[in-house]
């Protein structure tokens, strides 16, 4: 098939009284989802109450869950098609909203418990990661997020349905990585992790404000797809900006915040008991 004749992964861009009736149906997807469900809940109720497993982390796990197949099943998985702005947000949601949510549910427990070998793995893994896996989470989600956000990777995953996965699912496992350091981080290192968690944040500013005050639209494949969404290519392309300078930059802020509350109360606690 030429590249001319290509259909993108989500399908060819949307208009708007039409968008609600594409959603996507991809079997393989649609199962891996349910695969994902049911083994988590599989083990959950095996494993669950020997390894003190919280109700409300498996409700995260749940919620998360639910934001993943929402991002991928639902017509915004179309609407990125149409709009760079649509993608943006898409990639926010996922990284910062169903990553930390699945992370928080402890799924590597469960894989543990099921699994012994996967454990001892992930263990000496961990030790060999630098700080925790949080130098490399931190940097290798900031590399994924410029590059597939630059032109050229960008159009590619436009052409491409390997492409296309490959960029959705780097991006989600570096994330998961980053989340799981952050998340996980121990109290004598809240405050590595919340120089990491700023980091983090200023890297995703600094490229949504590049987006943003771009004076030239990046990205040919919206170049007819935006105006009938009210938008021009450029107007779009800023939007996106906005959307990970803002939102996204915030939500990272806060983490941030949260970790250095975290460090500050564990040596005031500390002191007291001294």
């Amino acid at each position: 098939m030429s590249t001319s004749e290509y259909v993108p992964y989500c399908g060819v861009p949307p208009v708007p009284g039409e968008l609600w009736q594409n959603w996507n149906l991809d079997p393989v997807l649609i199962a891996a989802l349910g695969a994902l469900g049911i083994a988590y809940g599989w083990g959950a109720r095996r494993f669950g109450r020997e390894l003190g497993l919280e109700v409300w982390r498996m409700r995260c796990f749940a919620g998360g869950w639910v934001v993943l197949a929402a991002m991928l099943v639902s017509p915004i998985c179309n609407l990125t098609v149409a709009l760079f702005s649509a993608r943006v947000g898409q990639h926010m949601v996922l990284t910062l909203a169903a990553a930390p949510l699945l992370i928080l549910g402890r799924p590597e427990m469960l894989l543990a418990a099921a699994w012994p070998r996967f454990g001892a793995i992930a263990a000496r893994l961990s030790a060999a990661l630098p700080a925790g896996g949080l130098t490399g989470g931190a940097i290798s989600f900031a590399a994924l997020l410029w590059l597939w956000h630059m032109p050229a990777p960008y159009e590619a995953t436009l052409s491409s349905d390997g492409i296309y996965w490959l960029m959705h699912l780097s991006l989600f496992a570096s994330a998961l990585v980053l989340w799981k350091a952050l998340l996980d981080v121990e109290a004598a290192a809240r405050l590595r992790g919340s120089l990491g968690a700023l980091a983090t944040s200023m890297q995703m500013g600094l490229l949504g404000a590049v987006l943003t005050f771009s004076a030239q639209p990046y990205f040919d494949s919206h170049a007819t797809t935006t105006w009938s969404w009210g938008l021009s290519p450029l107007q779009d392309q800023q939007l996106g900006g906005l959307i990970m300078w803002v939102p996204g930059g915030l939500a990272l802020l806060i983490t941030a915040t949260v970790l250095f509350a975290g460090m500050l109360r564990s040596l005031e606690a500390e002191s007291g008991a001294a």
